[in-house]
């Protein structure tokens, strides 16, 4: 994990890249004169960092409805700015997370960055970013045991199909600005979000600043194939079930994440830790610097599933069976 350390006493600081267009300036940051830049293209530039111990995630387990709304904090020091001494940002790296079935076991999801924008200020605490993600869902190793996993896999390799047991072929979830489907960019910035209010037990006074995201979750990538496309759905309808809608088309998550101070850049250290990620830590051991919260509503009560859970996941594999069983 990175090493946490006081920014009064980092050498290096410049700053400046923040005043450098008037246009970078709060309250309405304007960064569409920057490129958007491949996210893992820029680490030799990387000189500074700020890591995200807290990332508190939050979401309408029935999309609508306010009181439905869920907190959880995924795994601590997944997500990371990372940013040169006179504040240009060129990296993000942001979190994955897990989630279990009955009837499919563990699933893995993560936010992967596509690419980004903007501007971190060490000076008085504050960022400006832009990105764009899009989710990926993939079955644990713990998950290829299930007698439904093994069969559909089964299924699935002796007719040369792709089969979602890893990254490399991940179900991919498309990302969009809030109620602006066209718009695949989305802002990050300073402060708490003003969407919502968060729980006591979701706020973290100790941290050295704080930012905020919002991204609406849009429809899956067809990959023109109905077999697997419908089983990719199937595969959604299911982790949604079991998540709260957490990726449900047309819902909102939002996280707010709250860093620890700046700290110089190892770009070694960086290059090991972005593919340690990127080849996975899965839900089914966790992550290297402790793992996140369960997800809970804003009195502090659990969050669990309908308890209709296993029936639904049950209607929804026998519904697709019975339209695909042939053709497999």
């Amino acid at each position: 994990m990175p090493q946490q350390q006081n920014s009064a006493v980092i050498p290096g600081w410049v700053g400046g890249f923040a005043q450098s267009n008037p246009a970078f300036s709060y309250p309405d940051p304007n960064l569409s004169s920057l490129p958007m830049l491949g996210n893992m293209d820029n680490i030799d530039l990387l000189q500074r960092q700020q890591a995200v111990k807290w990332p508190e995630f939050s979401w309408e387990t029935e999309p609508g409805v306010p009181t439905s709304r869920c907190f959880q904090m995924f795994a601590p020091y997944i997500s990371r700015l990372g940013y040169t001494d006179t504040g240009r940002v060129y990296l993000i790296i942001c979190p994955q997370q897990g989630a279990c079935s009955p009837s499919f076991g563990c699933l893995n999801i993560e936010v992967s960055v596509t690419g980004q924008r903007g501007w971190a200020d060490e000076t008085n605490k504050t960022l400006a970013a832009d990105m764009t993600v899009e989710g990926k869902i993939w079955f644990t190793p713990s998950a290829q045991e299930n007698s439904f996993v093994k069969l559909f896999w089964r299924l699935f390799a002796n007719n040369g199909l792709a089969f979602p047991a890893d990254k490399a072929n991940a179900i991919r979830v498309t990302t969009h600005k809030s109620k602006n489907p066209s718009q695949p960019i989305f802002p990050v910035r300073t402060g708490e979000t003003p969407l919502f209010k968060s729980p006591d037990f979701a706020k973290h006074p100790q941290a050295w600043a704080i930012g905020n995201v919002e991204v609406e979750i849009g429809p899956i990538v067809k990959t023109g194939n109905v077999v697997v496309d419908d089983f990719n759905q199937l595969v959604m309808d299911v982790f949604n079930l079991a998540s709260g809608n957490l990726l449900a088309a047309g819902n909102l998550l939002s996280w707010n994440v709250w860093f620890e101070a700046p700290a110089l850049v190892d770009r070694q250290e960086w290059r090991d830790h972005a593919e340690k990620w990127r080849e996975s830590i899965d839900a089914d051991h966790g992550s290297p610097c402790g793992d996140g919260t369960a997800a809970r509503y804003f009195d502090g009560s659990p969050f669990s599933p309908a308890e209709a859970l296993i029936e639904q996941e049950i209607d929804k594999i026998i519904a697709y069976l019975k339209k695909h069983l042939l053709s497999l």
